[in-house]
């Protein structure tokens, strides 16, 4: 009798010991506590009923979370991956869910315009998993039950995303100064957002152009019509070659993400002045037939190269001839030295380029820029030929036109003469 009761204390000391070893190998409590779903069915589709439930837990250490859905076939959808967690306070833990988790693709299904980001489950009954792993590997998980009913599952698509030219230069010199960026929505009741992303990370946001574009959240067409903020007055993204994003997103939260790619070269906002505000005329006074000539100095102080066109400074003028019948029309973006007479019947009828062959720089098609950080001299003639009819004395004045753009406060009416011509 002794032998039986000594054998059965060693036993019950064995089965102590192991329990206490198991507790000290779990922890004091268990990690994952109090988990609940408030609903075991949702009919997520935006009609404000049954569209979400909340999920409560507490954590009684940090730990790593999961919260994942298992289809019958074993399928998994994941709402929260491995996110760090500290244990939880007085509160517990506590999410929304609303039928929508990382994006999946159903069997056959390929999207060559987009990727699925964030995507509705379908119809169907599914096993939920909240689970947590502590720092030293330990996990524990509880799980459930959702049936998943009536739900928005269409997609909304962005098809056909294009940005064209490939490769721009917002600068306002005329030439590839814009890109155009089309892209086609399918669905309704749908938020787009179209960025470029740069490699800091910065956004920059492109607007729709609302002439030309669907009207916000519904289907259709949407364009934009992208000058990188230069006709503002901002200065554009550095150069370089970003990805251009097209996200949508319904109503329901499904997210839905296009690329493209776009380069910007020689971007920059053009600032171009007559150095000092000062034209040096030849004569306040000039006899009928012959000539008034000026001499001034034009300074790209800015960042971005500024094309011109002829005639070349030096040319000398007819007052009843103007660059058009010179052959030298107006170029939009182009910048040209410009003087004006009130007598004259066009705006600034008399232009030049804002530099000569020593320092502009020619581009691969031809055209004509003054470097950035550059001083030009300008010089030419008006040999007035007639003033019937014409004002006299008069004021003339020198300008720096950027064509089709603007003429600038600080370079309109430089430095005015008052002209007499002298008849006979």
């Amino acid at each position: 009798m002794t032998n039986n009761r000594l054998r059965l204390r060693v036993v019950l000391l064995g089965m102590v010991g192991t329990v206490l070893l198991l507790l000290t190998g779990c922890g004091d409590k268990p990690l994952l506590l109090d988990v609940t779903f408030s609903k075991d069915r949702i009919t997520p589709n935006a009609d404000g009923q049954d569209d979400v439930l909340r999920i409560q837990y507490r954590l009684s250490r940090s730990a790593e979370l999961s919260i994942y859905f298992l289809d019958p076939e074993g399928n998994r959808y994941v709402f929260r991956d491995h996110e760090p967690r500290a244990p939880s306070a007085e509160e517990p833990y506590a999410v929304y869910f609303s039928g929508v988790v990382d994006g999946y693709t159903l069997p056959g299904e390929t999207f060559e315009d987009f990727a699925v980001t964030r995507r509705m489950l379908q119809d169907g009954v599914y096993t939920w998993v909240v689970e947590a792993t502590d720092e030293t590997g330990h996990t524990e998980r509880a799980t459930g039950t959702l049936t998943i009913e009536e739900a928005d599952t269409a997609l909304p698509e962005l098809l056909n995303f294009t940005v064209s030219p490939p490769v721009f230069t917002p600068n306002r010199d005329g030439i590839s100064d814009r890109a155009r960026l089309n892209v086609f929505l399918t669905k309704e009741d749908t938020s787009l957002t179209v960025y470029l992303l740069g490699e800091d990370g910065t956004r920059y946001h492109v607007e729709p152009d609302e002439r030309t574009t669907a009207v916000e959240g519904e289907p259709g067409l949407y364009s934009f019509d992208y000058d990188a903020g230069v006709d503002l007055g901002a200065e554009p993204p550095p150069d370089g070659t970003y990805i251009v994003y097209a996200e949508a997103q319904d109503a329901v939260g499904q997210h839905i993400v296009a690329t493209a790619t776009l380069t910007l070269e020689n971007g920059g906002v053009p600032k171009a002045y007559i150095y000092l505000g000062e034209v040096e005329w030849s004569s306040t006074s000039v006899p009928l037939g012959e000539t008034l000539t000026f001499t001034l100095t034009v300074e790209n102080d800015g960042t971005t190269p500024i094309r011109t066109s002829g005639p070349p400074p030096g040319t000398v003028y007819d007052s009843d001839q103007n660059y058009a019948t010179l052959g030298e029309t107006i170029q939009s973006g182009v910048f040209r030295v410009g003087i004006h007479c009130e007598n004259a019947l066009v705006n600034y009828p008399w232009r030049w380029a804002v530099g000569d062959e020593s320092v502009l720089v020619e581009d691969e098609e031809g055209h004509l820029y003054l470097p950035p950080d550059t001083r030009a001299v300008v010089t030419g003639g008006v040999r007035f030929v007639d003033v019937e009819g014409a004002r006299n004395p008069q004021y003339c004045w020198a300008g720096l036109i950027h064509e089709d753009v603007e003429i600038s406060q600080v370079n309109d009416r430089v430095d005015p003469v008052f002209l007499f011509i002298e008849v006979p």
